[in-house]
């Protein structure tokens, strides 16, 4: 029973370490910078949402020769990178690179991290000993075409800017050709004006977690298999509520050595709206504190992205399955206060083939502007304690189960 022991004892040094998350998140936001939409643009919006008709949706037979080559290697260009979690992280992280302004670009990278540590968790050290292969694999399935489904739609928007930006004239007309949401349009058209990153990328927070609400939250195959399962519901065990940003270079969180964490816990990921404000809170504690930002980036540009959890916490995680003086794995035991297993996506997955999607535009209501009023600046941010304190009660779950 020691191990359970020691076990309780770092559970204990978890809940004592929230004292230090609320200094940290106070260090992190002494500074900011306000991510304002003002009410006269959303009325814009809603004007042009209205006046966007349906029968636009389908111009192919007005597509000039270049426009459909353009299409052409748009599509080309997604799918090359749509193969995995870490092709789509890493294009991302490129095009932001490119345009600093594209402030979702950046946001999408560091949740798509996210996206692929959950992945590799489902073959890391603790996951497989608390759920069975089938659990592991629809999870998985899940966060695949969560993740594969974003990108395919917000990366050829992405792409059109850029091609936009190359020519110096806008081709937002193109977007249904991608099956792209008329509600995006008005967005991009503004933007291409007023250069102001916020409703964009508030717009494209929604429009991405509208589109896999419709295809993947409520397929039923997701609903039997995953959401109405014991072992999602466990997910604040699991970590899959967690989405942490790593900090790198100091800023001002402290030792410009230490591996601290910034995030935000979302309660409930089957509620579209609660995602929708969750994705803002991020976007929020991202770019509206320039603390975060600074270390953010830091870690981005130095770390690439592989899936494994040793690419921010070293110290605490091994891509490599430790062993011991036999030769044989290492036990939970032994691994409690060793470096845990969290394996590189290209060894815990291999890629698939992405799977047929229903095809149909989302927005049928401008209710939805609603999630355009206001964007509120999260407080308690900073998340290293609170992500260990997972890890330890990832562990003891585990161990609970060994010792009956």
């Amino acid at each position: 029973m020691l191990p359970l022991v020691e076990v309780f004892k770092h559970l204990a040094l978890g809940l004592a370490g929230k004292g230090s998350a609320l200094w940290g998140s106070f260090l992190l936001t002494r500074r900011r910078n306000d991510l304002h939409i003002n009410p006269e643009g959303v009325e814009h919006f809603r004007r042009q949402l209205i006046s966007v008709s349906r029968s636009e949706r389908n111009r192919n037979g007005t597509l000039s020769a270049h426009e459909k080559e353009l299409c052409t290697r748009i599509l080309a260009e997604t799918a090359e990178f749509n193969r995995n979690n870490v092709t789509r992280t890493s294009a991302y992280w490129r095009f932001y690179e490119a345009h600093l302004e594209l402030h979702w670009s950046f946001l999408a990278h560091m949740v798509s991290r996210n996206g692929g540590w959950n992945m590799t968790d489902l073959k890391g050290q603790w996951t497989p000993q608390v759920m069975d292969g089938p659990s592991l694999e629809s999870i998985f399935k899940l966060l695949e075409a969560c993740n594969a489904l974003i990108f395919g739609d917000a990366y050829p928007q992405l792409l059109l800017y850029s091609e936009s930006r190359r020519t110096g004239r806008p081709l937002w007309h193109l977007l249904p050709q991608f099956g792209v949401s008329r509600f995006m349009q008005p967005f991009w058209n503004r933007f291409w004006i007023d250069r102001n990153p916020v409703p964009l990328t508030v717009a494209l927070i929604i429009n991405e977690q509208n589109v896999i609400q419709g295809r993947v939250v409520a397929d039923p195959y997701y609903r039997n298999r995953v959401f109405d399962t014991v072992s999602f519901r466990s997910q604040p065990i699991l970590q899959l509520n967690q989405v942490v940003v790593p900090l790198r270079g100091g800023g001002d969180s402290g030792n410009r050595s230490s591996r601290r964490l910034a995030g935000r816990v979302l309660e409930d990921f089957t509620n579209l709206s609660e995602r929708i404000e969750f994705g803002k809170s991020l976007y929020a504690m991202l770019f509206g504190y320039p603390a975060v930002l600074q270390s953010a980036h830091a870690f981005a540009l130095q770390v690439p992205h592989t899936g494994s959890r040793a690419d921010y916490w070293p110290s605490r995680f091994s891509k490599v399955r430790r062993q011991q003086k036999d030769g044989s794995p290492a036990t939970e035991h032994a691994a409690l206060d060793k470096l845990w297993f969290s394996p590189p996506l290209a060894e815990a997955w291999p890629d698939r083939p992405l799977s047929p999607v229903s095809e149909g535009d989302w927005f049928d209501s401008l209710d939805i502007l609603s999630h355009l009023q206001r964007i509120d600046m999260p407080l308690v941010i900073d998340m290293t304690h609170e992500h260990l304190f997972g890890q330890y009660k990832m562990q003891t779950a585990v161990l609970s189960l060994r010792n009956k």
